[in-house]
């Protein structure tokens, strides 16, 4: 990260910026530096033009001392040496005294440094085509992929003293101050100061990704492939799973809580995702999930929303399941940017707030459904049978149900089922079932049963804990939710694991005298675990 002091001089006005690193490629070099036509003009370059101005000579020594990056690596070629080349550019050049020269050339003696000069003060004044001045906005890409207007004497707000100067390779415009730097939304959370430590766990998941399909290959060599020309992507794990918010090309929105408000959010999530000291790389794991949690529904993509004010969709929105990551009024009293400070970004808007303004019920803590009917949930079986039935309706989870069936006219069956995605929290731990009469059947006896819940503690070993050897009767006449266990702790999380260890057994408890007064038959729509939280206890 560059000092305090040299944050104000190169970002001043809006925030100090630290080497962010940008989700999306940057252009091949191709596309930036190579076979463009010249632009009609003048006999002298643009490198020339800027001699020609002693106005200039400070912009001039910048570009002289900055050298172009590619793929991470310094180059030789300083920008006053791409000025002179027979590509065309627009350049928007600054006049002495409105930029801190000094600052950038002591910058630019080092690789990092030089990147940050070159990303956040070069390529904000220079774009790939030439593109003169005229009476009507129009937008011109710059060469770090920022978008600025430029028209009717100014370029994105600066005006323009001197434009449209054209040589034989561009056209050079000279502004009274330096172009601002525009932050997209990524970089904006990795480099706002109140917003430091949301950056801080994004830039974890930072990495350089080699590019094999783009990467140039010279053949094989012993096995291993060989590159001539090796491209590497700059990009964030985390980001490809909640949105391209460093795409210069989308919009989004991004609400983010300053310092005091996330972590008042995270201590409170992390405790949501403790594994268990049998989990390669629990805290790892621990830490991805539980940034996730704060973040995923705190991203919506624009093209995904029909009126902004009636309701937002988050990235994470599943027609599958319309009762999340869907968050209604949001301006109005209550809701999630009602108390938010909207902040413009190059591509969307950032909103910053002093809360987390979400709960964990409408987010990360979700109910739980391990549905019936679909048997590949069931881990162990006896003396039973079991088919899958559907109906239409809207009383019944997903439209469907597992009829379940006694091997024999006096078996008490066994089912288990697996249950994904736990949380270390609490829980309802509950079964539905069905009347029979959803299949038109006649009988109206309830069922007896007793329950389990095997689970891990944090050692990683097994527990099973029996419902207190409760005998369970369900209503016949209703669609019952009969509760197996009330506010069940799980001690660890479960969440997202091949290795499903969570499970919740029913066990048909009839005795031969008792089978006239209850029935064997089982409609089992689900079992559902229902959060439980100090707010949802309160209710």
């Amino acid at each position: 990260m560059m000092t305090k002091h040299i944050k104000q001089i190169l970002m001043a006005g809006f925030m100090g910026c630290g080497m962010a690193m940008a989700f999306t490629a940057c252009s091949d070099w191709d596309d930036h530096y190579d076979g463009a036509k010249g632009a009609e003009g003048g006999s002298l370059t643009l490198w020339q033009q800027l001699q020609n101005n002693p106005q200039l000579s400070d912009f001039r020594e910048v570009l002289e001392q900055t050298k172009l990056f590619r793929q991470h690596k310094k180059t030789v070629v300083s920008y006053a040496d791409l000025l002179q080349s027979g590509q065309a550019f627009t350049v928007v050049a600054p006049v002495n005294g409105t930029f801190n020269k000094d600052s950038l050339l002591q910058l630019v003696k080092t690789n990092q440094g030089d990147s940050v000069v070159e990303k956040f003060f070069v390529l904000n004044h220079i774009s790939r085509s030439a593109q003169s001045m005229t009476a009507q906005n129009e937008q011109m890409l710059l060469l770090n992929s920022k978008y600025v207007q430029i028209g009717n004497g100014e370029i994105q707000g600066v005006t323009v003293t001197d434009g449209n100067q054209h040589a034989k390779n561009g056209v050079l415009h000279v502004t009274a101050r330096p172009l601002p730097y525009q932050y997209n939304l990524y970089e904006a959370l990795n480099d706002r100061p109140e917003l430091a430590v949301v950056g801080k766990q994004l830039r974890k998941y930072d990495e350089d990704y080699f590019d094999a399909d783009a990467s140039v290959s010279s053949g094989i060599v012993e096995g291993v492939p060989v590159y001539v020309d090796s491209v590497v992507i700059e990009r964030n794990r985390m980001l490809q799973n909640m949105g391209l918010i460093a795409a210069e090309d989308s919009t989004y929105w991004v609400v983010a809580p300053t310092t005091a408000g996330w972590q008042k959010a995270w201590d409170e999530a992390v405790k949501y995702f403790r594994y268990d000291n049998q989990v390669l790389k629990r805290d790892s794991i621990q830490h991805y999930w539980t940034t996730r949690a704060l973040l995923d529904d705190a991203v919506y993509n624009m093209t995904d929303q029909l009126s902004t004010n009636d309701s937002l969709v988050s990235v994470q929105y599943n027609r599958l399941k319309p009762e999340y990551h869907v968050f209604y009024k949001p301006f109005e009293a209550g809701g999630v940017l009602s108390k938010a400070k909207a902040i413009p970004c190059s591509n969307g808007t950032l909103y910053v707030t002093d809360e987390w303004p979400f709960t964990p019920e409408q987010t990360y803590f979700k109910e739980l459904w391990s549905e019936g009917e679909n048997t590949w949930l069931i881990t162990q079986e006896r003396d039973c049978y079991y088919n899958t039935r559907r109906l239409a309706t809207d009383s019944i989870s997903e439209g469907a149900y597992l009829q379940i069936l006694p091997r024999n006219a006096t078996s008490n069956w066994e089912l288990t089922f697996r249950v994904n995605n736990t949380l270390s929290g609490d829980y309802d731990v509950c079964a539905i079932i069905l009347p029979k009469s959803v299949a038109d059947n006649p009988d109206v006896k309830p069922n007896k049963f007793k329950a389990s819940i095997v689970y891990t503690d944090t050692l990683g070993n097994e527990q099973v804990f029996n419902c207190n050897n409760t005998q369970f009767k369900n209503d016949p006449a209703r669609i019952d939710t009969v509760v197996l266990a009330e506010a069940f702790h799980f001690p660890v999380c479960n969440y997202d694991q091949n290795n499903i260890r969570v499970s919740v057994k029913l066990q048909c408890s009839i005795l031969a005298r008792e089978t006239s007064k209850y029935a064997r038959e089982m409609f089992l729509d689900c079992i559902y675990l229902r959060p439980r939280t100090s707010n949802s206890d309160e209710q």
